[in-house]
């Protein structure tokens, strides 16, 4: 008998890990990296429940860090399988998990040299060594619905899943995994990317599937109505009358580069002035490359963008900060000014540093444009406290608080429900996952309203038999 059992993204919106079972292997779907409330952080520290030396083989769903960011751990715990992925997938792994290393080194460096760390010394989690053995293991793969053997008895299709570059949804395939000895099928959403968004194209139609695992980070919302691109118009305005600075925490893979897709969109169209955008993030600037690539994910919006401008994911008076120095004397800027940096939550790298100096700023505007995880700074900011500690200091948050919530990646709850209106058969039994325990609820009772399917709300080392 085989088994899916749920070591992540159970009861949180991080950490993705799915553990498939079966009688002669284990495969693991996703590898990711716990965020937000620190009981959740420990959990990177503690030891996995199962051996990774054992695990036969991960599949990635796409790039992010909660769903990858544990692999170069993971390879430091044994594990010396192949990794499967898309091949947009790949190339953000390759700048992404030696990126998450760099921080991890320097922050751990950074609390040794202040002395604000409660352990002697402050270690990172995994070094940059180990994220570079990890992507030796990566094996690529089609996107386009193509199966291929992932171990012995067990199979996989990746199709576009419309979220970032690279995201798939992952059907897998258990030879002989039922009580009757035939196979079982579980679709793996990932993230679902929304429908109509700059850039990448929208996700494709599910597959039937005997299990479902899908996400519910938006169970419990839908978008704003506001058009990103509108919010995004009338806050820079603000902000040139008022000789704004504006902080735009955002996630290096995908938000970034709508960012500055739309600002250059709005520039083209003479509805805001042209400020210096200042894209702080090495991450973000190497996977904005990427995203400028070719590739059959590209919408037509983007390739019409393509026939006015070679450089569609560039403004019009832009800088990327890749060096320490460079970081430095944006803190020296003054006026009118956008700086997008990572990360999203704020709950690490350099935006850190611009939050010091600007949090307490009357006149700056802070721009939230995703979603942020409880237990964050990017969390707390947002829900309005007047004190937070960054970088061990605690500091007033006077700043002006905006909120684009049109801007996030996540098909919300609708969308959610349009897209598995598509699948050819309901599946026998559905698992919520990848939300706050309030958003799961709300995702499952939309299903269970809307399908009448059987749909479960797994909790963290939950397992399930694939009858």
């Amino acid at each position: 008998m085989s088994s899916l059992s749920f070591w992540g993204a159970a009861g949180t919106v991080t950490g993705s890990k799915y553990l498939i079972e079966s009688d002669h292997a284990r495969v693991l779907v996703d590898c990711g990296l716990f965020q937000g409330l620190k009981e959740l952080r420990l959990r990177n520290w503690q030891e996995l429940p199962f051996n990774a030396a054992a695990v036969d083989a991960v599949i990635l769903t796409h790039a992010h860090i909660d769903h990858t960011g544990y692999l170069p751990r993971f390879v430091r715990q044994g594990f010396r399988g192949p990794v499967y992925c898309s091949r947009g997938t790949a190339d953000l792994l390759k700048i992404l998990l030696p990126d998450s290393a760099r921080l991890q080194e320097e922050d751990a460096d950074y609390r040794n040299r202040h002395k604000i760390t409660k352990h002697l010394p402050a270690l990172p989690l995994y070094t940059e060594q180990d994220a570079r053995a990890a992507l030796k293991l990566l094996q690529v793969v089609k996107n386009t619905g193509g199966a291929f053997q992932v171990v012995k008895g067990i199979s996989a299709q990746f199709r576009m899943a419309g979220h970032i570059l690279g995201s798939s949804h992952v059907l897998v395939q258990v030879d002989g995994a039922g009580e009757d000895r035939e196979s079982r099928s579980v679709l793996f959403s990932g993230d679902l990317g929304k429908y109509d968004q700059p850039i990448i194209r929208d996700p494709v139609a599910p597959p039937e599937c005997d299990y479902l695992v899908v996400e519910s980070t938006y169970g419990n919302r839908l978008h704003d109505t506001e058009e990103p691109k509108d919010a995004l118009e009338r806050i820079i305005k603000d902000a040139a009358a008022q000789k704004s600075a504006i902080l735009i925490p955002a996630f290096a893979v995908g938000r970034a580069q709508e960012l500055v897709y739309l600002i250059r969109e709005l520039e083209d169209e003479k509805r805001i002035p042209i400020l210096r955008v200042s894209v702080d993030s090495p991450m973000a600037a190497a996977a904005t490359q990427a995203y400028a690539r070719p590739t059959d994910e590209h919408d037509q919006e983007y390739e019409d963008a393509l026939k006015i401008t070679p450089t569609p994911l560039r403004t019009h008076s832009m800088i990327a900060s890749t060096t320490r120095e460079e970081s430095k004397r944006l803190n020296a800027a003054e006026g009118a000014r956008i700086i997008i940096s990572a990360s999203g939550m704020m709950n690490g790298g350099r935006v850190l540093h611009h939050a010091l100096r600007l949090l307490p700023d009357e006149n700056a505007i802070v721009v939230f444009v995703g979603y942020q995880a409880a237990g964050t700074l990017g969390r707390r900011v947002a829900d309005g406290e007047k004190e937070v500690k960054v970088l061990g200091q605690w500091i007033p948050v006077r700043c002006k608080i905006e909120k684009i919530g049109g801007f996030s990646a996540h098909a919300d709850w609708k969308e959610v429900v349009r897209w598995l209106a598509d699948m050819p058969a309901p599946p026998r039994r559905v698992f919520v996952t990848h939300g706050e325990p309030d958003a799961a609820q709300a995702m499952a009772g939309h299903l269970r309203d809307r399908f009448g399917w059987q749909v479960e709300v797994p909790e963290y080392g939950e397992k399930f038999e694939l009858a």
